[in-house]
């Protein structure tokens, strides 16, 4: 075996085959985008799979075209010959209902070179004919030949006895449980710039070309003892302007990968400015209850600008996320990296802070409302810290004294980064509890 730990299988094959599919099928989860549109899966995407006790890593590369020059089709093929290197069983698939292609067979002479055991997954083989339709594939010189229909599952079973058949049986790795960053922000602020120079590696596709990234790409690295998983979403655009298919789900995707997270960071271009898609995208975190970071990326392009005033400018557009801590860097040039990673470790930590009810007891006394009396405040859970307050009144606060009570609770005791959250339960007068006995 190639890989240290247990072993890999790539996926390869043109775009539009039904390489995330399949993916999706053996790992049995919605991990790559699917759809009709070819060229969906541009980044490396990897996951955990299992067939029979025999657990396996299993990578999802973006749609190959060998002879391609262009810019995005070059660095995938890059991207999947980086994969290709530690795998220990190739998955080439092609369309079992089109006729072989001169991608299909560039790319079958190109698996045949690198010595590592290959299958023919010949997909969407779904028909009552679909042995048949196998035959024709045979002259892409590869033994191993399985007419599969990735969306029904058929044929995976007998793929996959093949495949794992000199995997071992080992236990399932525990699931590493880091501090799960998902960075988020508009196409072409330098999110992948900013996933890879925190990995140290170009482990996600990073280009001038707005919204290369369209699935979610995940690394984990530990850094200083702590475990950090990072997950670049795709570029998130308004709605109304996302035409394509792919950058639709892509939003659907990337706002899910957000309710999974810790901490949300959300990267704005500070060569381009504040624009109000930031304040939408970083609307998205705040509902989701999240910590969130600001990440001015690309200061090192704006040596003009006035760090203050810039500053101002953000929380003052951002009003509802003052509670978010602001950090300036550079990801091109890997300036700020550790001031960003040791930020995210102290946020983490406030989220999960939890205050004793003697000390907010103590700190009740401390405040002052005119409108209504607090008898005493307990603290519900934790991510976000969510507080009980127990007052001589019934009703909400008014805005304002939320507000304030919110302040002071961040003042007493940090909470920096997390929102917090406030319940209020007043006491009900005598005359209505009499009337309702």
């Amino acid at each position: 075996m190639t890989s240290a730990v247990r072993p890999t299988v790539v996926i390869v094959g043109r775009p539009n085959v039904g390489k995330s599919t399949l993916f999706n099928r053996i790992t049995r989860q919605r991990r790559s985008i699917v759809g009709d549109e070819p060229g969906i899966t541009r980044d490396r995407i990897s996951g955990e799979a299992e067939h029979d006790g025999k657990h396996f890593e299993l990578i999802d590369t973006g749609g190959i075209v060998v002879r391609d020059e262009d810019y995005i089709p070059s660095q995938i093929l890059a991207q999947a010959q980086v994969a290709l290197k530690e795998a220990d069983h190739v998955l080439l698939v092609v369309d079992g209902r089109s006729e072989i292609t001169s991608s299909d067979r560039d790319l079958a002479g190109m698996l045949r070179k690198i010595g590592r055991p290959i299958s023919l997954v010949v997909n969407k083989a779904d028909t009552g004919a679909k042995d048949s339709l196998a035959y024709d594939f045979y002259s892409l010189a590869i033994k191993d030949v399985f007419p599969v229909s990735s969306e029904h599952g058929l044929g995976i079973q007998e793929l996959l006895d093949h495949v794992t058949e000199s995997f071992p049986v080992v236990p399932e790795a525990p699931e590493v449980r880091g501090i799960k960053v998902a960075i988020i922000g508009r196409p072409n602020v330098g999110k992948s710039t900013l996933l890879n120079a925190l990995t140290g590696e170009e482990r996600a596709i990073v280009s001038p070309i707005a919204g290369t990234t369209r699935d979610a790409v995940d690394e984990t690295i530990e850094r200083n003892g702590e475990t950090f998983v990072f997950v670049d979403t795709a570029g998130i655009r308004r709605k109304g302007k996302t035409k394509l298919m792919a950058e639709k789900l892509s939003v659907v995707m990337a706002r899910r990968h957000i309710r999974l997270a810790d901490i949300v960071v959300v990267v704005m271009d500070a060569s381009e400015g504040f624009v109000g898609l930031d304040a939408t995208i970083a609307g998205y975190a705040h509902e989701g209850g999240r910590p969130v970071i600001l990440v001015i990326n690309k200061w090192d392009l704006t040596s003009d600008v006035n760090k203050k005033i810039f500053e101002q400018d953000v929380r003052d557009r951002l009003k509802f996320l003052e509670y978010a801590p602001l950090v300036f860097m550079s990801a091109a040039k890997k300036t700020g990296i550790n001031d960003l990673l040791n930020l995210i470790v102290k946020v983490n930590e406030s989220a999960f802070h939890r205050v004793t009810t003697g000390e907010l007891n103590r700190f009740v006394e401390t405040l002052h409302f005119e409108e209504r009396r607090i008898l005493y405040i307990t603290q519900a859970s934790i991510r976000p810290p969510s507080f009980i307050v127990f007052t001589d009144k019934a009703g909400d606060l008014h805005f304002s004294h939320e507000r304030y009570l919110t302040n002071q609770l961040r003042k007493r005791f940090g909470f920096e980064g997390t929102p917090i959250h406030i319940k209020i339960r007043g006491r009900t007068p005598k005359r209505e509890r009499k009337a309702l006995k």
